[in-house]
């Protein structure tokens, strides 16, 4: 063994990955703490210039113990996309830098059998690939940015939606409230958007949906003085359509809570990001879709850190 591989040797393995890594990486590993898994696929569109590019830097990430990767079998034969998870030494990086102390010893390992047999997969993947979708958005067009990207876990405690000023009944579990599936602010145009987000793999009946808007209104009811649009991304236009007139009988067009729809066949067919022109507002007197930047919300809160220069409640 030569002097520069003793010495190499010698370095703690966490010293050895903060010394290699990039603002880039961080922000990927900070990814996979909060939202799971992402594939290959996904972690080159939203943050590399090429494939090749990306599964390279994957490998040296790998090889410095940040992250692991499983590969499902598809049912038909052939497997999928390697997918990328939290490797202990990664847990160990991103809980250091936010000041949450060491993992447990066993902390990567149990999330990595948790999303290897997880029967929703499919599920959080596409929910993630939204959010995916708009980093590729800001990649590639200077001065759109991600701002916010929360996952599903930041909702499930009571109180989680409780604000100063809301009803405090928000601090319950027994309220009947939403879990979305994850929330975001999306900063465009000198302007920035909160949101909630929702996937819709299909198999789902459209009736639990309009469930769904329906304890939407009840949390902006409870919230008071907040109200972020719910971005429900359904697999086909013809669900969405269906879905419309299940809203327009439910709610006469006066629904609970600002709803706004987009369909993956849609953002597929026309090539267009989850930021561009593609939210169908539920009960808006404006014709066609509309961008993310455009979509309706009401947080003077949000306003008063994101957008000081609004004077006006953007309902």
């Amino acid at each position: 063994m030569n002097t520069s591989s003793r010495r190499a040797t010698l370095v703690p393995p966490l010293l050895r990955l903060q010394a290699s890594i990039t603002n880039r990486d961080d922000r990927l590993l900070a990814w996979l703490y909060d939202h799971g898994v992402l594939t290959t696929d996904q972690i080159a569109k939203a943050l590399f210039p090429s494939l090749d590019f990306a599964q390279r830097r994957l490998l040296r990430l790998s090889t410095l113990g940040a992250v692991a990767r499983f590969r499902p079998n598809k049912l038909d034969g052939g497997s999928y996309p390697y997918h990328y998870v939290l490797a202990q030494l990664g847990y160990e990086h991103v809980m250091g830098q936010r000041g949450e102390g060491l993992p447990r010893r066993d902390q990567a390992r149990r999330r990595y059998q948790s999303l290897i047999s997880r029967p929703d997969l499919p599920h959080l993947l596409g929910g993630n690939s939204v959010f995916i979708d708009l980093a590729f958005h800001e990649r590639t067009h200077p001065g759109a940015r991600l701002a916010v990207w929360r996952p599903a876990a930041a909702f499930h405690e009571p109180g989680a939606l409780f604000r100063d000023g809301s009803d405090h009944r928000l601090m319950t579990k027994f309220l009947g409230l939403p879990r979305p599936d994850a929330a975001g602010v999306w900063v465009e145009d000198g302007r920035a958007v909160p949101f909630f987000a929702e996937y819709d793999t299909g198999s789902e009946r459209l009736d639990l949906l309009t469930e769904k808007v329906s304890k939407y209104g009840l949390l902006f009811a409870y919230a008071k003085t907040w109200g972020w649009p719910v971005l429900f991304v359904l697999p086909t236009v013809l669900r969405e359509q269906h879905w419309h007139d299940r809203l327009r009988v439910a709610y006469a067009d006066r629904p609970p809570a600002i709803v706004a729809t987009t369909a993956a066949d849609y953002l597929t067919g026309t090539g267009k990001t989850p930021a561009e022109d593609v939210w169908h507002v539920f009960g808006s007197t404006t014709t066609g879709r509309q961008r993310l930047i455009k979509l309706p919300y009401i947080d003077p809160d949000h306003d008063a850190r994101w957008n000081p220069t609004n004077k006006t409640v953007h309902r």
